[in-house]
């Protein structure tokens, strides 16, 4: 299978359904059959909480999900990628997006610029799947911002042969320049300027799904084409997608709570920009348990089973020996009383193999010092990204005897 088909998302049937209707589009000459399409196969598109409409994916692990949370596919959009942004409108704007998918985190942007500016705005729009875009034309535009979007990635598909009818009659705006790359996001994110970006969108559909594109060496092209003060918005609260971040060069924090139990995750060279640490047991797992073992793929064109494997392997050779084993979130309890006896005698035999003799011991009590300092408010100084890398280091130091 190519890397195209591995890494599209949606569900086999609509994909099948979408390309067939894209290749008769182009003898039909039916202006009118984009909406016949929808009204006819309407059942594939599920409508999420705030009318907008979201779309299947394909089985994994036995589970088919739609690709936005059912609170609202167009308010996660505003509510994750749009809100946590501190754009200066007197200033030009780009914007990169990584797995465009429908559209709706870029239609998200030109909304909230067309009401704050009158300057330039430019947009790249990334997505590998031509089915997954064209699907963006098939759905009810959520806001008249999504016509605009519609628009580029209309132009786009008849350019690469895909589609055939110009039928979106909204014009993009002579302020606003939409680029839509069809291709692996690894492989665009190379060829862009550095410096460019004050805002990137990253949402692949999971970790698990996508492991390539949380990867640090991914990070650091990230790290290259931003500008100092840009930020990186994700939906995941992943500790090897936050530890990522950190190994290429970004402060962290935590990103808005919308349909799900726990923030996304923020990123940005400049601390001063990211508003919100993350909680605390977060920044102690990543730094000291191997589940804070990032993504690699050193030269962005590995598979994601060939990722994912590597990365267990890691783990398995960090745990005991450079790691605190992440079984019963052993780190955690550094510098805790334990009542429940039993979950003790596990925690501290992980603790052992770290040479940390006990919870309260004062090697576990050096090795989390900094967080208690801890503040959910993030300064210069005082950030999760510093503490984390406090904690790696004091670990360090505990277990190779240079501590004390």
């Amino acid at each position: 299978m190519s890397y195209e088909n591995d890494a599209r998302i949606i569900n086999d049937d609509i994909f099948d359904l979408i390309t067939e209707y894209f290749s008769q589009e182009k003898s039909s000459q039916n202006i009118g059959s984009r909406v016949d399409f929808f009204n006819t196969y309407n059942n594939y598109f599920v409508l999420t909480d705030d009318g907008s409409y979201s779309i299947n994916s394909r089985e994994i692990n036995h589970k088919v999900e739609t690709l936005h949370t059912s609170t609202g596919a167009i308010s996660e959009s505003f509510e994750k990628f749009i809100k946590p942004m501190k754009f200066n409108y007197s200033k030009d704007i780009a914007i990169l997006d990584i797995c465009a998918g429908l559209g709706y985190n870029t239609s998200a942007a030109i909304a909230d610029f067309m009401k704050n500016s009158s300057t330039n705005l430019t947009i790249d729009m990334v997505e590998i799947s031509k089915a997954t875009l064209a699907c963006g034309l098939l759905v009810p535009s959520p806001i008249k911002e999504h016509d605009i979007t519609k628009k580029a990635i209309e132009n786009e598909l008849i350019a690469q042969d895909y589609a055939n009818l110009s039928l979106e009659k909204t014009e993009i705006p002579s302020n606003i320049d939409i680029t839509v790359y069809i291709e692996d996001a690894r492989q665009t994110v190379q060829k862009l300027d550095d410096n460019k970006y004050d805002a990137i969108f990253l949402d692949p559909f999971s970790q698990n799904m996508a492991p390539e594109l949380f990867s640090i060496e991914f990070f650091k092209e990230f790290r290259r084409v931003i500008k100092d003060d840009g930020i990186v918005a994700t939906y995941t609260s992943s500790a090897p997608v936050r530890a990522g971040f950190i190994e290429a060069d970004f402060y962290i924090g935590q990103g808005p709570i919308f349909g799900r139990k726990q923030g996304g995750t923020l990123a940005s060279p400049n601390p001063l920009m990211l508003d919100t640490s993350l909680p605390k047991n977060d920044e102690i797992r990543i730094a000291l348990s191997d589940v804070g073992i990032p993504f690699r793929d050193p030269n962005l064109n590995n598979s994601s089973d060939f990722i994912l494997d590597k990365r267990t392997e890691e783990r398995h050779l960090a745990r005991h020996s450079t790691k605190i084993s992440s079984a019963v979130k052993t780190p955690i309890f550094l510098a805790c009383e334990m009542e429940d006896e039993k979950l003790k005698r596990r925690v501290e035999r992980n603790l052992a193999k770290m040479n940390i003799p006990s919870t309260m011991s004062d090697e576990a009590k050096y090795i989390v010092e900094c967080e208690n300092n801890y503040s959910k408010k993030q300064d210069n100084e005082n950030n999760s990204r510093n503490r984390i890398l406090n904690m790696k280091k004091r670990l360090k130091e505990v277990k190779d005897g240079s501590y004390g």
